[in-house]
């Protein structure tokens, strides 16, 4: 069980669990070559006065000074958290409106502007960020009739956007602009998947020349190519993640890519499994690491930035796992933490390198 962290020691890695029922963020220590987690302390959401509020998009500064946690119940907002730079801790310090219940969050790699997918009202909105880490109140681009917008994620050198959206079977290919905030179509301005694929989350391979998509409905990962000159997407391939149908219709949620780019990683919320992939460096093809059992409905998971433990959090265990990776690729327990209210978003913060 995940005790209270003691007041001595600076933490050397630091986990943020947003749990949606609560709402709250959990602060969580992780010893980077154990992965022993101890609790930090939690923190509630303010902002969260609607019934049955809900939480559950976080999203963190390139600089990591500033967490941002989305409530995706009305009203909605987005409440901008200062990390504390010795003990991990979040203190809320500003709280702005969104224009929708957001799936996704993303900051770009200036730190200036917080790009967001919603999934209820199909939309894609740019909110600038200002130095102290402020969500301006009005976005400065709104891209709309994109329903069940699920993602938006920015490539390495913040020049290319992409967007998931699962009920027109599209990925969006975008420029972005970071002087502006503003994305425009590139040429073409969306890729098709296979119709009723739903796509849903996407991560990037390290070495930028791959992009990985997940799809909800068919629970398949797609590995894409990157024109490094045009941005513009090429697939490479598809590959099933179940051995085979499930009783009900499947529910792909997460994906993500090791630091060092040798494995992939996809959670299947109806089984309950982490499904993992072994990724050609020079191809950026998967083939099959192992299924492993896990969390209920493990709706968000997160890789550590040594790539050694994935973390994994059930929405409906109201637990998190932790796991090894072995150097095939297949994963091992570690340990069982309790979190709070249906878990659900993870991201990592490295202390000792922010700013």
């Amino acid at each position: 069980m995940a005790q209270d962290k003691p007041e001595t020691g600076v933490p050397e890695t630091v986990v943020y669990v947003s749990n949606a029922g609560d709402p709250s963020i959990s602060v969580l220590s992780l010893d980077r070559d154990k992965g022993d987690v101890e609790l930090i302390e939690k923190t509630p959401i303010p902002g969260a006065e609607a019934p049955s509020p809900t939480s559950m998009p976080l999203a963190l500064s390139p600089d990591r000074r500033f967490l941002y946690a989305a409530l995706r119940s009305a009203p909605f907002t987005v409440v901008t958290f200062a990390i504390d730079g010795e003990s991990g801790k979040l203190a809320p310090v500003y709280i702005g409106p969104l224009d929708a219940s957001m799936a996704y969050m993303t900051v770009d790699r200036t730190g200036k502007w917080l790009l967001a997918a919603s999934y209820p009202s199909g939309t894609v909105t740019v909110n600038p960020l200002d130095a102290d880490g402020k969500v301006g109140a009005a976005a400065c681009q709104t891209l709309t009739d994109r329903p069940k917008a699920h993602c938006i994620a920015l490539d390495g050198v913040n020049e290319h956007a992409y967007c998931a959206v699962l009920e027109q079977d599209l990925i969006l290919q975008m420029n972005f602009d970071a002087a502006t905030g503003q994305l425009s179509p590139n040429a073409p301005g969306e890729i098709a998947t296979k119709k009723g694929a739903g796509p849903r989350h996407l991560a990037f391979h390290p070495s930028g020349r791959f992009l990985y998509l997940i799809t909800e409905t068919t629970a398949t990962i797609g590995a894409y190519a990157i024109d490094r000159k045009t941005g513009t997407l090429k697939e490479l391939q598809s590959v099933d993640m179940l051995a085979g149908p499930l009783k009900e219709k499947s529910a792909a949620a997460d994906l993500h890519v090791t630091p060092d780019g040798r494995f992939l990683y996809g959670s299947e919320r109806r089984g309950n499994m982490l499904v993992g992939f072994r990724i050609d460096p020079d191809k950026g093809t998967l083939t099959l690491a192992g299924r492993t059992a896990t969390e209920t409905t493990p709706r968000g998971f997160g890789i550590e930035k040594r790539g050694k433990f994935v973390l994994a959090v059930g929405l409906d265990s109201h637990n998190m796992t932790v796991y090894a990776i072995r150097p095939n690729g297949a994963l091992d327990v570690v340990r069982q933490h309790p979190m709070g209210k249906n878990p659900n978003w993870i991201e990592f913060a490295d202390l000792k390198q922010a700013g």
